[in-house]
């Protein structure tokens, strides 16, 4: 089998995921896993894909991942390896996404509007 790309993002992070034959090595900017995201529910979140096919073992996903924090990265990476494994099998396409895994979250930061401290809060009002 050749490699396969696929890009995942959430909020303000990037995945880009080369998925290729192989045990099971998750590689993370040059890093394995469990040393980039020590915690075990980030883990879990990024094997979820691949758990639900039942094939944690048959591929070595390479990742570069870049921006936002741990959690958007772990959400990012998710989305970005749902994505590679249905360009592989276009068949689990519609398991994946019964559990979620092929929707892109839209939801980022509000920006900061000029004259107010916040996105939305306002300055207080004074009448007098």
């Amino acid at each position: 089998m050749e490699p396969v790309n696929a890009v995942g993002r959430r909020k303000a992070a990037v995945a880009r995921v080369i998925l290729k034959d192989g045990n099971g090595a998750i590689t993370i900017n040059r890093r394995a896993l469990e040393a980039y995201f020590p915690s075990s529910i980030l883990q879990y979140i990024v094997k979820q894909p691949l758990a639900l096919l039942d094939c944690c073992e048959k591929y070595d996903i390479q990742v570069n991942l870049d921006g936002g924090g741990y959690k958007g990265q772990a959400e990012a990476l998710r989305l970005a390896i749902a994505r590679a494994l249905v360009k592989i099998n276009p068949e689990d396409k519609s398991a994946l996404r019964k559990e979620g895994f092929m929707t892109r979250d839209p939801r980022s930061v509000e920006r900061k509007k000029p004259g107010q401290p916040k996105a939305r809060k306002r300055f207080q009002f004074s009448k007098r």
